[in-house]
């Protein structure tokens, strides 16, 4: 079998994502939009059994994937998914004094995440999650 073209391609498609990110949310660059979109993944993350997190990284494109399941302490309290308000503060305090996230972090990484991913397969993915995760999701 040959080299999937999604692997193939990964470098790519990523920088392609972080450049839409960085233009979505008005930041000045793709570092400042990396750490908006690692607090995005944690806070929702937070909100799954591991199994479900395991579901909704094996619909993203490869980068996302790594960057969605990197540094994740499975052993971690669940949270419950709370107001847009709340989650898009636990955001900002990823690396509080490097932390450019905007006030609208959350619905500016689903509104890229929706251009750039299989979005049957993610509305498929969200179908399975617990209340409150495709609302998390919709932009």
């Amino acid at each position: 079998m040959p080299m999937p073209m999604e692997y193939r391609q990964a470098s790519r498609d990523f920088d392609a994502f972080m450049e839409d990110l960085r233009d979505t949310s008005m930041l000045q660059t793709t570092h400042q939009s990396y750490t908006m979109l690692q607090g995005v993944f944690q806070v929702f993350r937070r909100r799954l059994t591991t199994k479900q997190a395991l579901a909704f990284a094996d619909m993203l494109p490869p980068v996302l994937r790594a960057l969605f399941v990197s540094d994740w302490d499975v052993e971690e309290p669940r949270l419950p998914f709370g107001t847009l308000p709340e989650m898009t503060r636990e955001v900002k305090a990823l690396r509080p004094d490097h932390n450019f996230s905007t006030d609208t972090a959350i619905t500016d990484v689903a509104a890229v995440m929706r251009r750039h991913v299989d979005l049957p397969a993610f509305e498929a993915v969200l179908a399975e999650l617990p209340p409150g995760a495709k609302q998390f999701w919709t932009a």
